[in-house]
Protein backbone atom coordinates (compact mmCIF):
# COMPACT_ATOMS: atom_id res chain seq x y z
CA UNK A 1 0.00 0.00 0.00
CA UNK A 2 1.20 3.51 -0.65
CA UNK A 3 0.41 6.99 0.61
CA UNK A 4 -1.94 7.61 -2.34
CA UNK A 5 -4.50 5.07 -1.10
CA UNK A 6 -6.44 7.48 1.13
CA UNK A 7 -7.05 10.21 -1.46
CA UNK A 8 -8.00 7.59 -4.08
CA UNK A 9 -10.62 6.07 -1.76
CA UNK A 10 -12.13 9.48 -1.06
CA UNK A 11 -12.46 10.14 -4.80
CA UNK A 12 -13.96 6.71 -5.43
CA UNK A 13 -16.45 7.17 -2.60
CA UNK A 14 -17.45 10.59 -3.92
CA UNK A 15 -18.01 9.09 -7.38
CA UNK A 16 -20.06 6.20 -5.97
CA UNK A 17 -22.10 8.56 -3.80
CA UNK A 18 -22.93 10.95 -6.66
CA UNK A 19 -23.37 8.39 -9.43
CA UNK A 20 -24.90 5.46 -7.57
CA UNK A 21 -26.43 7.19 -4.57
CA UNK A 22 -24.44 4.92 -2.25
CA UNK A 23 -24.17 5.72 1.44
CA UNK A 24 -20.83 5.10 3.23
CA UNK A 25 -21.86 1.67 4.54
CA UNK A 26 -22.87 0.56 1.04
CA UNK A 27 -19.53 1.73 -0.37
CA UNK A 28 -17.45 0.01 2.31
CA UNK A 29 -19.49 -3.20 2.05
CA UNK A 30 -18.93 -3.43 -1.71
CA UNK A 31 -16.05 -5.43 -3.15
CA UNK A 32 -13.77 -3.79 -5.72
CA UNK A 33 -15.39 -6.00 -8.39
CA UNK A 34 -18.86 -4.78 -7.38
CA UNK A 35 -17.72 -1.16 -7.55
CA UNK A 36 -16.23 -1.69 -11.02
CA UNK A 37 -19.40 -3.44 -12.21
CA UNK A 38 -21.62 -0.69 -10.82
CA UNK A 39 -19.59 2.08 -12.47
CA UNK A 40 -19.00 0.31 -15.80
CA UNK A 41 -21.10 1.08 -18.86
CA UNK A 42 -24.10 -1.23 -19.37
CA UNK A 43 -23.55 -4.43 -21.31
CA UNK A 44 -23.94 -4.31 -25.07
CA UNK A 45 -27.48 -4.67 -26.41
CA UNK A 46 -26.46 -7.89 -28.14
CA UNK A 47 -26.04 -9.67 -24.80
CA UNK A 48 -28.76 -12.12 -23.88
CA UNK A 49 -31.16 -10.98 -21.20
CA UNK A 50 -31.00 -12.76 -17.87
CA UNK A 51 -33.41 -15.60 -17.26
CA UNK A 52 -36.15 -15.76 -14.65
CA UNK A 53 -34.05 -18.07 -12.43
CA UNK A 54 -31.15 -15.59 -12.47
CA UNK A 55 -33.51 -12.73 -11.66
CA UNK A 56 -35.03 -14.65 -8.74
CA UNK A 57 -31.56 -15.43 -7.38
CA UNK A 58 -30.53 -11.77 -7.61
CA UNK A 59 -33.72 -10.69 -5.86
CA UNK A 60 -33.15 -13.21 -3.06
CA UNK A 61 -29.58 -12.00 -2.57
CA UNK A 62 -30.79 -8.41 -2.39
CA UNK A 63 -33.11 -9.31 0.48
CA UNK A 64 -30.39 -10.77 2.68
Amino acid sequence: MNSDFGPQVVRLYALAARTLGWQPDEFWAATPAELVAALSPPAAATDQPIGRDQLNTMMELGNE
